[in-house]
């Protein structure tokens, strides 16, 4: 079973149609002849001339046949041939082993019947036939003359294209391009795969450190934990290697991996997610549906999008970085970067038009990823210390509030909130000038911040009336 990215519900339908095409085509073939051309093989009667001339007295010797004075006349006229009839006269020469070239001989026509074919008329196929023809008829005809007369002429351009070698060598990538980005990010990116007792889960992978250690997704690996499950990470040039768990959180679903027994390992640069911008082209990389080291190519389509995936003490919360890049079940932890090869997000959730998160659930043009700096900050903690901290501002809020905005419900004693003057019931509307519509906004928002941070929150009583502004000092870390 290949491992499905956390899904939210949501709606994406495009209707569309299949044009349909119809068409007819005809010509007449261009050796067709008019029905007066079988009486001509009648003309040539003047062969019997040298019988008339016995007749006329013994005295006079018998006359040469007349044809063979007449034929090398014939052929010297043949130059004077417009050049449209050489090939509606080839078929004719065939028929004279003698003379190949033309049809001068006994049944030759005189200039008269080489007119009436010039005025043959050619339907449209044909005639595209024969520009093809053209195109090797220099190659074709000529070689007729050139095995008489030139025995090493080449053959025809057609022939030569096919004996040439085909180029070699992929295009050199330019910097900037999807290719040039891929080759780049590739060797840092592998594909995770988790052997339970109940079934396989794979998923993907950046990794972060020369010894090995591996940035994903949590929900990917969150099952070897216990150790009981077998772990194995494939890198770019197919080898395969064993892998252990080091650390994961649920609410942030970070984790980190170390691949075993491995050094000097090609590495990710890690960007910064903060410089993003909406509409800023970026590439993401993973193995969906266990198809390793797929690329896919999209836009940053909106910014500081809070997302939650799971339910209870188990969602998590993001402020993610939404992409149109196609993102499917296998890409979780893999990698979202810029065009200049820098990791700026982790891939891990995908709207769904499915209410259940089942596992058919594929890319419908809305990923998310955890921004980089929080995915390195988290994986940071996870690596020294085993687990994940966030700022809080020490408040509780109603998740069943449906109006815009963040209601308090709790207010903890002595924490940030309540020392910067928070109250119960009233509602936060903005975080340094970020509106917040909802209580996963102010949740994402916060957990984003940096620890020891300045916070400045806009909030209204319950009747969204008696805007104030507080200012919150989080936590150290």
């Amino acid at each position: 079973m290949t491992n499905t990215p956390r899904n939210s519900n949501d709606n994406d339908n495009q209707p569309f149609g299949n044009p349909q095409q119809s068409g007819s085509s005809g010509f007449e073939w261009p050796g067709s002849t008019s029905a007066s051309q079988p009486q001509q093989p009648q003309q040539p009667q003047q062969v019997q001339q040298p019988q008339q001339s016995q007749q006329q007295g013994p005295q006079q010797p018998p006359q040469q046949p007349v044809a063979p004075q007449q034929r090398p006349q014939e052929t010297q006229q043949i130059p004077r041939t417009p050049t449209s009839q050489s090939v509606s006269d080839v078929p004719s020469s065939l028929g004279n082993p003698n003379n190949p070239y033309s049809a001068a001989g006994p049944m030759a026509q005189p200039p008269q019947a080489q007119q009436v074919k010039e005025k043959r008329t050619i339907g449209l196929l044909p005639a595209a036939a024969l520009i093809v023809v053209a195109a090797i008829a220099s190659g074709a005809i000529t070689g007729i003359y050139a095995t008489r007369f030139a025995p090493s002429a080449n053959t025809s351009s057609v022939a030569e294209s096919l004996k040439e070698p085909a180029s070699r060598g992929k295009p050199q990538a330019e910097a900037g391009t999807v290719q040039a980005v891929a080759e780049a990010v590739q060797p840092a990116v592998v594909s995770i795969r988790l052997l339970t007792e109940d079934n396989a889960i794979s998923g993907s992978g950046s990794i972060i450190s020369q010894d090995g250690y591996v940035l994903t997704n949590n929900h990917v690996v969150e099952g070897a934990a216990d150790g009981r499950a077998e772990m194995t990470v494939t890198l770019q040039d197919g080898s395969t290697h064993r892998a252990k768990f080091i650390a994961g959180d649920s609410n942030t679903d970070v984790a980190v991996i170390k691949v075993e027994d491995v050094n000097n390992m090609p590495t990710i640069t890690i960007g910064n997610s903060d410089d993003l911008a909406v509409g800023q082209n970026v590439v993401a990389i993973g193995a969906p549906l266990g198809l390793e080291q797929t690329v896919t190519t999209g836009i940053v389509s909106a910014l500081n999008r809070p997302v939650r995936a799971g339910e209870g003490g188990e969602a998590t919360i993001i402020d993610a970085i939404q992409t149109d890049a196609a993102i499917n079940p296998g890409n979780s932890g893999g990698p979202l970067v810029n065009m200049n090869g820098e990791l700026i997000g982790m891939n891990s959730i995908i709207a769904s038009t499915t209410s259940n998160g089942s596992e058919e659930a594929g890319s419908i043009g809305l990923g998310f990823a955890i921004p980089a700096n929080f995915a390195r900050r988290t994986a940071d903690q996870l690596i020294k210390e085993g687990k994940a901290s966030y700022p809080l501002i020490g408040v509780s809020l109603d998740q069943r509030f449906r109006e815009s905005g963040a209601k308090i419900a709790e207010v903890s004693k002595d924490g940030p909130g309540d020392k910067a003057g928070l109250k119960k019931g009233e509602v936060v509307v903005a975080i340094n000038d970020r509106v917040i519509k909802n209580a996963n906004g102010l949740i994402a928002a916060v957990r984003s911040s940096d620890f020891g941070a300045k916070i400045k929150l806009k909030v209204v009583d319950e009747k969204g009336e008696n805007p104030r502004e507080v200012e919150v000092t989080l936590p150290n870390e």
